[in-house]
């Protein structure tokens, strides 16, 4: 739910850096402009215009040798055989210079020759600055000033368009599957002033949340009435088997299968509880308790070689320590005995050895292995590794899989066809307890 709140806040942060960078971007682009202006008007206007001058004296020059040279405001003309040329003038050649005079005044020079005599065209380059400010820079800064207000109305105007999407995440933000089925997304959105397409997600959203009620209301009565029915068969055996023990006339070797059968059945009557519990989204029912690993491994192992009693399989067990989990045992007893299952089911014959120490438990198989390319599989429902010649459904590992998300138990498996399977469960947060020798 965090995420979607920064989302929301981000989302006002994009529009604002946006806006800032289009601000800049123009700010930039005027300067440029700005630049551009003095550098045309002062550079190609003005030499352009020089130029043409220069042009228009000497054609009025050859047919009138008096015709007066320019003489305005801003421009004076030196012809050189009849006028005093400035010092300043005197060891330049044709072509345009950009000279200061005592003042720091800047003047443009144009030297034009026709035959053995020499024009020398001078503007006074302070009028040039003000020039490229009338018709440079206030234009641009006129246009300026209209872009800045035009960008900011267009913001505001994105921000009343981006509010309902804001407030929609702000609902779903704070949106708590616990309330009830009574809860609506696009509750306190302002729906007269909502854009279709906020209408439509606001409404999209209200109807996945009922449907997902739908779904819940379904899966607690499932859970309900699967624990019902389950648990009546189990409580049938369980009664039978007492009823049966009361018979003194029955010999040890089937009281020891009668034992088997009751222990079976208290085992199956609290799998099921926990399956049922794991099924349901909260673990306020799951009891935890200290749990010793290593006793429980114990117990399944003995499960284990009953079930594959007609395999030439032995179990060898290494403990460095006793292991305490604080976890629901009966969720422990499943995925412990999903893995030796497992191990015993993909082995014919050889050694599985299970490791205890730190805080995680390795069980190791030599059996026909997994190849590469389908441990990552291992995990998804009805897989069996890649091989079809085994028992079961393939959905051992998945549970696995499940407790382990469920629980924070991080699984990992190293498998090399021919040799075996390593699986190793760590268990973060258990302890440590000194061996009883």
């Amino acid at each position: 739910m965090p995420i979607l709140t920064s989302s929301a806040a981000g989302l006002r942060k994009k529009f604002w850096r946006a806006f800032v960078l289009q601000i800049a971007l123009i700010s930039v682009t005027v300067i440029l402009g700005i630049y551009a202006t003095r550098y045309v008007l002062g550079d190609i206007l003005l030499e352009r215009a020089l130029q043409d001058e220069a042009e228009f004296f000497w054609q009025h020059y050859r047919e009138d040798p008096d015709f007066p040279g320019p003489d305005t405001r801003n421009l004076t003309g030196y012809l050189g055989d009849r006028d005093s040329i400035p010092d300043i003038m005197q060891d330049l050649g044709p072509g345009f210079h950009h000279i200061s005079r005592p003042g720091s005044e800047l003047y443009i020079i144009y030297v034009s020759e026709h035959g053995n005599e020499r024009l020398y065209l001078e503007f006074d380059g302070e009028n040039v600055g003000k020039l490229a400010l009338i018709f440079g820079v206030v234009p641009l800064s006129l246009l300026l000033i209209v872009i800045y207000l035009s960008s900011w109305l267009l913001y505001k105007s994105s921000q009343r368009a981006i509010s309902p999407v804001i407030r929609l995440a702000q609902n779903v933000t704070r949106f708590d599957p616990k309330k009830g089925d009574d809860y609506s997304f696009s509750h306190d959105l302002g729906i007269s002033d909502l854009d279709q397409e906020v209408l439509v997600l606001s409404n999209a959203l209200d109807e996945l949340l009922s449907r997902i009620n739908r779904f819940v209301e379904r899966e607690r009565n499932f859970t309900r009435d699967a624990s019902h029915e389950l648990r009546s068969p189990v409580t049938v055996i369980k009664i039978a088997a007492d009823l049966i023990e009361m018979d003194e006339s029955l010999s040890a070797s089937t009281r020891q299968y009668l034992d088997r059968i009751k222990r079976s059945a208290r085992d199956m009557e609290g799998l099921i509880e926990a399956l049922l519990l794991l099924a349901r989204e909260s673990d306020d029912k799951l009891e935890t308790t200290p749990v010793c690993l290593n006793d429980l491994v114990d117990e399944e192992i003995e499960r284990a070689r009953i079930l594959f009693g007609d395999k030439d399989i032995s179990f060898r067990k290494h403990e460095h320590t006793r292991l305490i989990i604080n976890a629901p045992d009966r969720v422990l007893q499943v995925m412990i005995g999903n893995l030796l299952r497992n191990a015993c089911c993909y082995t014919d014959s050889g050694v599985i050895t299970i490791t205890i120490g730190g805080s995680s438990i390795e069980i190791e198989d030599t059996g026909e292995g997994i190849h590469e390319e389908h441990v990552r599989e291992v995990f998804k429902a009805f897989n069996r590794g890649g091989s079809n010649k085994r028992g079961g459904h393939g959905v051992g590992l998945t549970i696995v899989k499940m407790l382990s998300q469920r629980f924070n138990w991080p699984v990992h498996i190293d498998s090399t066809p021919g040799v075996g399977t390593r699986v190793k469960v760590s268990f973060p947060g258990s302890r440590n307890s000194p061996l009883n020798r």
